[in-house]
C-alpha cells in the first residue's frame, strides 16, 4: 500500500496596519548592500510594494498575541515604508500585504529569504532595458526608474545590440562579459560573429584583440589626420565612428579611410591657395614629410614682423608680472596651483609673441617654396621660405598666369591654383601587397634600405655623442685615403659632407628618438653660431676644445652612410673584390666603437615596418628567436595579417632586431676581415688619444681641417 505523500500547507497572508509592525531583532542582515533604503522607497511610490512582508506575532509573557506583529524577513522594505511614512508619502495604517509565519526559527526564515534570492542574469537587464526603450522610454528615465546613470543605460543598450548568436554563446558562459563588451565597438553582427569565429577557433579572443581585429581597417580618432579634420566635420560629411563605451577609446574609430582621407586633402590645398597668395614660387603639401626633405635647401632668414606699442607695452607687463612672481615666490618649496598657472599662462603668451609672423624679402619670396603638412598633434603645419639649388640664379619674376615647374613631381598630384604658383599634393604610393608563400625568402630590397636608414640615423646620433670616436672615424677615413690603394670605398663616412639622403622613407623614421636627438642637437648648434659666414672663423676660435669637438663630431655624423643600396651590391658584401674592408663593414666597425643598440634608441619591430613586409617563415624566426618555440607554436596557425600583429606583441620589449640592425660580433667576423681591424695604425686605438683634454683637441681639429 502506497504511502500518502504528505501536503503541504502556506502560511496565511493578511493586510496589516503598517503601525502595528516592528522591525525583528531576528533579521540577519545587518551590513548595507544593494539598493539603498530611500531608493527602494521611490520604487515602492513608483510601483507599490511589490514583495509581501514575513512577520511572525508579537506575544506577551503568558504568550498572548498582544497585536503587533515583528518583520524578521523583509526588514529593508519596512524601513522603506516607514521612511515615506515620515516623509508624509503613506498613512501610518496604511495595510501592508504580509505572510503570517507560525513555528519554525524566525532567523532561519530570515537567512533562507536572502539566500534564495537569485540575482539576474547581466543579459536579462540587457535586454530588459532594450525592452523598455522600445516602449519609448528615454534613456534618462530607465536610469531614474532603476537608480543607475544614463551612461549605464546607454552601456547596457549597446551591449544588448549584440549579435543574438553571441548573446546566446554568453548566456551560456561560452563568452565572459568582457569579450561581450569587446565586440560591442561594431553594430556589424555579421562581422562581429566572424571575429568571434576566428577568435575562438585561435585562442586569440581577449578583449584587447577582439577589438583590434573588429577595428583592423579603420583610423583611430587620435591620428593626426581625424585631429585636423576634426570628427565633427568627418560625420558631417557622412563618415561613421565606431565608439567603445567601456574603455577610453581615443576618440573612437573612422571606419570611412577614403572620405578622411579626401577631406584632409581638401583642408590642405585649401590652405596651401590661401598661402599661395603670399608669392610663393611652389608649395609643397603632405599629411607629413619624410625626415631630412629639407636637405640641400637654403633657408631664407625671415625677420620677425615689428611689435606694435600696444604689443611691446603687453610683453612688458607680462614680463615684469613674471619677473614679480618669481621673485615672490622662490623661497616656496611648492608653487600655489593659482600661482603656478598664471606663470604658465604668461610663458605661453610670451612665446606666442615670439613665434608671430615672419617676412621674407619679396625678391626671395618668387623664387622660393613653402611646405605645408601636419604635425604630430594634428595641428596645420607651415614651413616658410627654402630656395631649391636650380631656382638660386636670379631669374626675372614669373610673369601673371605662368607657373613655375617643379623639380619633381613623383608620386605628387600638382595644380597651380595660383598665378605663378605651383601646388604639388603627395599622393600616398600603394605597394603590391607581400605574398603568403611559405618559403623562408630574403628580405626585399626595399626593406632593407628602411631598416638600414634607421641604422644610418641611429649611428649618426651616436658618433654625435662619441667626439673622440668620430674624430677618430674621420682621421681614419683620411689615412684610408692618402696611404691605401683601394680604400676609396671603405669607408661608411662620406667626408665633404656630402649629406646621403634616404631614397625611401622608413615607417616612423622622423618620429624616432634619433632623429628628433639629432635635430634638436643641430638647431641648438644654429642657435650659436653667427649668422653671416664671414663671422664664423672667429666665432669657432672662440670655441674651447671640447666644444669644438662636439661640433665637429655633429658634423661629421652627417656623412654617415649607413644605407644598403641594391644597385651597388658589389659594395655591400663583408670583403670587396680587393680583399679589404666595404663601406658596410666599416659601419659594423663604427657601431661596435659606439656601442649602438638599434633597441635602446627606440627601434621595434612593429606590422608597420617590418612584420607585414616578410614573409610568414620570418615572422616566425623572429618570435622563435625572441620568444621560444612556445611562443612561435601559438602563432604558426595563423593568417598572415593575425599572426603579424600578434608577434608585434610578444616581440614588443624583447629587444629583438632583424640581421640589418643588429650589432656585428667582433667573433663572427673571420680571421681575415679581423686581421684589418688589427692592421690599423696603433694611434688610432690607443685610449689615451680618446681622452685628450681640451689642450690636445685644438691643434688635432685644426689639422682634421
Amino acid at each position: 500500500m502506497t504511502k500518502a505523500v504528505q501536503k503541504i500547507t502556506l502560511s496565511p497572508s493578511r493586510d496589516i496596519p503598517f503601525n502595528k509592525l516592528v522591525l525583528s531583532q531576528s533579521n540577519v542582515r545587518r551590513v548595507k548592500a544593494g539598493v539603498s533604503i530611500e531608493q527602494l522607497a521611490e520604487s515602492i511610490a513608483q510601483r507599490t510594494l511589490l514583495q509581501s512582508l514575513s512577520v511572525r506575532a508579537v506575544v506577551d509573557a503568558d504568550g498572548n498575541e498582544t497585536g503587533m506583529f515583528e518583520v524578521p524577513a523583509g526588514g529593508r522594505r519596512y524601513r522603506a515604508l516607514e521612511l515615506l511614512v515620515k516623509q508624509k508619502r503613506m498613512a501610518k495604517t496604511q495595510p501592508v500585504p504580509c505572510v503570517v509565519r507560525e513555528g519554525g526559527i524566525a532567523e532561519d526564515d530570515s537567512l533562507a529569504e536572502n539566500d534564495e534570492r537569485v540575482g539576474l542574469h547581466p543579459l536579462d537587464q540587457f535586454r530588459a532595458f532594450q525592452t523598455l526603450r522600445d516602449l519609448e522610454m528615454s534613456e534618462e528615465d530607465i536610469a531614474a526608474r532603476h537608480f543607475v546613470t544614463p551612461a549605464i543605460v546607454k552601456q547596457r543598450l549597446r551591449l544588448a545590440s549584440v549579435s543574438p548568436k553571441l548573446h546566446e554563446i554568453y548566456a551560456e558562459d561560452g563568452m565572459t562579459l568582457e569579450q561581450l563588451m569587446a565586440f560591442s565597438v561594431t553594430a556589424d553582427h555579421a562581422r562581429q560573429e566572424q571575429v568571434w569565429e576566428n577568435a575562438s577557433r585561435s585562442g586569440y579572443g581577449e578583449p584587447y584583440q577582439i577589438r583590434r581585429m573588429l577595428t583592423e581597417n579603420t583610423v583611430r580618432g587620435s591620428d593626426r589626420r581625424a585631429q585636423y579634420v576634426g570628427i565633427d566635420a568627418y560625420e558631417q560629411a557622412g563618415g561613421s565612428v565606431l565608439r567603445d563605451l567601456f574603455e577610453h577609446d581615443d576618440g573612437g574609430w573612422l571606419q570611412d579611410v577614403a572620405l578622411l582621407e579626401r577631406l584632409v586633402t581638401e583642408k590642405l590645398k585649401a590652405e596651401a591657395e590661401t598661402i599661395a597668395a603670399e608669392g610663393w614660387k611652389w608649395i609643397s603639401v603632405a599629411v607629413d614629410f619624410p625626415f631630412g626633405h629639407t636637405s640641400g635647401l637654403r633657408e631664407l632668414e625671415g625677420r620677425p614682423v615689428d611689435l606694435t606699442i600696444e604689443e611691446q607695452t603687453t610683453i612688458d607687463a607680462l614680463n615684469a608680472e613674471h619677473d614679480r612672481l618669481e621673485a615672490e615666490y622662490q623661497d616656496a618649496d611648492e608653487l600655489p596651483d593659482a600661482v603656478d598657472q598664471r606663470l604658465g599662462e604668461i610663458e605661453a603668451a610670451l612665446l606666442a609673441f615670439e613665434d608671430r609672423s615672419v617676412v621674407y624679402d619679396p625678391a626671395d619670396v618668387f623664387r622660393a617654396g613653402v611646405f605645408v603638412s601636419i604635425d604630430s598633434e594634428g595641428r596645420l603645419s607651415v614651413d616658410r621660405g627654402y630656395i631649391r639649388p636650380e631656382d638660386e640664379a636670379p631669374a626675372p619674376a614669373p610673369e601673371i598666369g605662368q607657373g613655375a615647374d617643379t623639380s619633381s613631381t613623383g608620386g605628387q598630384e600638382v595644380t597651380a591654383s595660383m598665378p605663378g604658383t605651383v601646388i604639388s599634393v603627395a599622393v600616398s604610393p600603394t605597394e603590391a601587397e607581400e605574398d603568403d608563400e611559405d618559403v623562408t625568402k630574403p628580405l626585399p630590397d626595399r626593406l632593407i634600405i628602411e631598416l638600414t636608414a634607421h641604422r644610418t640615423l641611429a649611428l649618426r646620433d651616436a658618433l654625435a655623442e662619441n667626439p673622440a670616436i668620430t674624430f677618430q672615424a674621420v682621421l681614419h677615413n683620411f689615412v684610408l685615403t692618402a696611404f691605401y690603394r683601394f680604400a676609396s670605398s671603405g669607408s661608411c663616412l662620406e667626408i665633404g659632407l656630402r649629406t646621403p639622403t634616404f631614397p625611401t622613407q622608413a615607417p616612423g623614421l622622423r618620429e624616432s628618438e634619433s632623429a628628433k636627438a639629432v635635430e634638436a642637437r643641430h638647431e641648438s648648434w644654429k642657435t650659436r653660431l653667427p649668422k653671416s659666414e664671414n663671422d664664423l672663423w672667429d666665432a669657432l676660435t672662440a670655441l674651447d676644445g671640447g666644444a669644438q669637438a662636439s661640433l665637429f663630431a655633429h658634423c661629421a655624423s652627417f656623412a654617415v652612410n649607413a644605407l644598403y643600396e641594391p644597385a651597388n651590391r658589389y659594395n655591400q658584401g663583408r670583403v670587396s673584390a680587393h680583399g679589404v674592408r666595404t663601406r658596410l663593414d666599416h659601419a659594423d666597425v663604427l657601431a661596435r666603437a659606439v656601442g649602438l643598440d638599434m633597441a635602446q634608441v627606440g627601434w621595434r619591430p612593429t606590422v608597420d615596418n617590418y612584420l607585414d613586409r616578410v614573409t610568414k617563415p620570418r615572422i616566425l624566426e623572429a618570435v622563435l628567436e625572441a620568444k621560444g618555440e612556445s611562443s612561435a607554436q601559438l602563432i604558426d596557425h595563423l593568417k598572415k595579417a593575425d599572426m603579424a600583429k600578434e608577434a608585434e606583441r610578444l616581440l614588443d620589449g624583447s629587444g629583438w632586431l632583424p640581421e640589418p640592425l643588429r650589432l656585428v660580433d667582433v667573433a663572427s667576423v673571420p680571421a681575415e676581415q679581423e686581421s684589418e681591424v688589427a692592421a690599423l695604425p696603433e694611434f688610432l686605438s690607443e685610449d689615451e688619444n680618446r681622452d685628450g683634454g681640451a689642450d690636445d683637441d685644438r691643434p688635432q681639429l685644426a689639422a682634421a681641417e
